[in-house]
């Protein structure tokens, strides 16, 4: 029993290895209705992103982040690599910051570095802590990333890309041992 949980645990942590958020660069041009923009931010989150959290977006979540300033507005309902980057941050922040928080932070790495480094910033520390939750899981050894340097104007993109990835690991190892736990009750009554 307790080696099916350790090799679901293992498979899981090698679907990880491969994920990958969309950089600036890899966003699309053009401009996006929000049926459009909900389909391509939740694609590109699902593969982390997993349970009762679906939708992931909807059309009143971006209505809101219009009216509390964390994205521009639309031009003639229409969005672009901007909003896309945006929505992308916030849905997977808000896993584990409030909004204001996130408002804060954007704000914050906006004036520090501009949005298009401050967004790919996110992907790379987003990526490196899912590798590194990806290693956990499959029982790998891995330079882990709170050994590294980090400047102050980084903590906090830093902490809540870790915080994101251990908060998946979690809830992946708790889904697993619930099933465990329910097998083994199963069992025992049999």
């Amino acid at each position: 029993m307790m080696e099916k949980m350790r090799q679901q645990l293992v498979e899981w942590g090698e679907e990880l290895e491969t994920f990958r958020l969309p950089h600036w660069e890899d966003l699309p041009d053009l401009d996006l209705y929000m049926d459009q923009v909900r389909t391509l931010v939740d694609r590109y989150l699902s593969p982390v992103i997993q349970g009762d959290k679906h939708p992931l977006l909807t059309s009143s979540m971006v209505n809101n982040y219009v009216k509390l300033g964390l994205i521009p507005a639309p031009i003639k309902k229409r969005y672009n690599k901007e909003h896309v980057a945006f929505l992308i941050a916030i849905t997977t922040l808000k896993q584990v910051l409030t909004i204001p928080e996130i408002k804060e932070g954007i704000l914050f790495q906006g004036k520090v570095i501009g949005i298009r480094e401050a967004y790919n910033l996110f992907c790379d520390e987003q990526e490196a802590a899912i590798r590194m939750v990806s290693s956990l899981a499959q029982g790998k050894a891995y330079p882990q990333l709170l050994h590294q340097e980090t400047s102050v104007e980084y903590i906090a993109v830093r902490s809540a890309t870790l915080s994101f990835a251990m908060r998946l690991l979690a809830e992946k190892t708790i889904i697993l041992e619930t099933e465990y736990l329910h097998e083994e009750k199963t069992n025992e009554k049999q």
